[in-house]
């Protein structure tokens, strides 16, 4: 059973598949808007989310299919004890495929061998997060019409960073990519995200502490919130979240045609004064996210023989 756990699993001819559907689905929706008649995604979050959990609602929603959602873990069975695995066994009973989110890294693994239905990862710690990756590679095609030769700016929390992580896991396969890493020395990169993504394809990147000596070079900027769930100290928290704050002076600096994306929520790394500026991409991340879900939807669909 095809399941998306870590983007890497989908192949490049794979990714830009999707995104030439998502493309479709904006020019044609209406042919789409009956494609999972009778079909039903089971959204099982047992973490915190308003985007992604909306975002694959709608989606579903949209090609003419139903929802049944789990929304807080407190309120399922996983608050008396289940494991994933029996969670996803018995939902797998009443839905054709299922969106999960988990504050453990590699739940989303076990959810999709236990399943008899494709399993989506919708974020599992602070692993990977792939379809928040679709949206940005979505995103970035059509703000610059290609997802190659580009120099990509990632600010903020790049150590508990999923989307950072996915990100570079699904750039580092096209070409002429360059990397430049910006953050506090306490949340960098991890290093087997480096190695496996960038030192094995000599990839070239840099790492500073500076986002306005970067600014100037960067095509695409990728702000992050530091996020306090993943910390255990409080301190280290409130000393690190606000390391980096975007502003219009700030942007001055950069390119005309930068690209200023962020998975959301923001807290304070994005002035919300940068909303009115043309290079603020975010809300429209958002609503590319919705169309790579649908094109992801129908991809595992069809491929699991249901639709």
């Amino acid at each position: 059973m095809r399941s998306l756990i870590d983007i890497t699993d989908l192949s490049p001819a794979e990714l830009d598949g999707l995104m030439d559907t998502a493309l479709d689905i904006i020019a044609n929706g209406k042919q789409y808007s009956d494609m999972c008649r009778g079909k039903k995604l089971a959204t099982l979050f047992f973490e915190p989310s308003t985007r992604t959990r909306l975002s694959f609602e709608a989606a579903m929603y949209e090609l003419g299919g139903n929802v049944l959602s789990v929304t807080d873990a407190a309120s399922s069975s996983a608050a008396k004890g289940e494991s994933v695995s029996d969670t996803v066994k018995v939902v797998s009973c009443y839905a054709d495929i299922i969106a999960m989110r988990h504050p453990k890294e590699g739940a989303a693994l076990v959810a999709a061998n236990s399943a008899s239905v494709p399993v989506i990862n919708a974020g599992d710690g602070g692993h990977c997060h792939p379809t928040q990756t679709l949206a940005d590679l979505l995103t970035i095609r059509r703000e610059k019409g290609s997802l190659n030769n580009l120099t990509v700016g990632l600010c903020g929390d790049l150590k508990f960073g999923r989307t950072v992580h996915s990100l570079i896991a699904a750039l580092s396969r096209y070409e002429g990519l360059k990397f430049v890493l910006i953050s506090p020395e306490e949340l960098k990169v991890p290093s087997y995200v480096k190695n496996d993504a960038l030192k094995k394809r000599n990839i070239p990147y840099t790492q500073t502490t500076d986002l306005a000596s970067a600014l100037p070079e960067l095509d695409i900027l990728y702000m992050t919130r530091v996020q306090r769930e993943r910390f255990f100290n409080e301190e280290d928290y409130l000393r690190l979240k606000d390391s980096y704050i975007l502003t219009p002076e700030k942007l001055k600096a950069a390119k005309e045609d930068l690209c200023v994306m962020h998975p959301l929520p923001r807290v304070n790394e994005i002035s919300v004064a940068v909303d009115n500026d043309p290079r603020a991409c975010y809300f429209k991340q958002a609503l590319n996210g919705k169309y790579m879900r649908m094109a992801l939807i129908l991809k595992l669909l069809k491929e699991a023989g249901t639709l």
